[in-house]
């Protein structure tokens, strides 16, 4: 990688092209600007022409979002810092990949942030497989997650994780294959992704894939059963929703 990292903006109103790109020029040295774009369709082409390292992509725009452009591309060898007032379908999407993006108005310190994890991101091989995955989650088939690790990622299958436990701010992800990894993420952030895949809360600090489910003992609350011989608590507040998804074979 050179020094300097090549960047396109591409952004439908002007002002936030061109206070994005002052910006940069001003917090990060470490990157230029080789040229701005209004839509999606000078956007592909600039793309092309310039072959840029790293592209600043607003969500929202007339003639078609962020996601058009992407679907278009026939690959994506290029970081992405998503650039958004807030699009509530697309930051899940973007968190499941681990994209980076930024709210408008743009915060100094997260846009120098963004830069230096695009940085450290150009000296891995791995955008095509992180590409790979954020275009399975924005056509709605978020059967995998990309975990973020201290020295990288993990790629893990939905059906391949067994629960999920709170540890303070943190989640530790058990998988079917006796892993664990532990997430720098709460587990509320986890459920509101998962639920859709199977998986239930059963309790202040257990969501569980339902798939995995082998068995219930009744109790105040009762213990789930897993199919590896692990036995999960359910809280009594839990405990209806989690016999009414089971029993509806979720």
């Amino acid at each position: 990688m050179t020094d300097l990292i090549s960047a396109l903006i591409v952004d439908d109103e002007k002002d936030s092209r061109e206070s994005l790109q002052s910006y940069l020029g001003k917090y990060c040295p470490e990157v230029r600007v080789v040229g701005t774009c209004p839509d999606i369709q000078s956007a592909a082409e600039a793309i092309e022409a310039h072959q840029p390292q790293l592209v600043f992509l607003d969500i929202e725009m007339p003639y078609g979002n962020a996601f058009d452009l992407l679907d278009q591309l026939e690959s994506i060898d290029f970081e992405i810092v998503f650039v958004t007032a807030y699009s509530q379908y697309a930051i899940p999407a973007l968190n499941l990949s681990a994209a980076y993006y930024l709210l408008k108005p743009i915060d100094i310190d997260e846009l120098i942030a963004a830069v230096a994890k695009v940085r450290a991101q150009l000296q891995e091989q791995d955008r095509l497989v992180r590409a790979a995955v954020l275009r399975e989650h924005l056509q709605g088939r978020p059967h995998r997650l990309v975990l973020p690790l201290i020295d990288g990622f993990e790629v893990v299958e939905a059906a391949d994780i067994l629960y999920c436990e709170a540890a303070d701010n943190f989640t530790r992800f058990y998988l079917s294959s006796g892993a664990q990894h532990l997430i720098c993420r709460k587990l509320k952030f986890y459920e509101g992704l998962l639920e859709a895949q199977g998986f239930c809360r059963i309790h202040r600090s257990t969501l569980v894939n339902l798939s995995f489910v082998q068995r219930y003992i009744k109790g105040k609350g009762g213990t789930v059963v897993l199919k590896n011989g692990k036995e999960l608590s359910v809280a009594q507040s839990k405990k209806g929703v989690f016999l009414e998804r089971l029993g509806g074979g979720v």
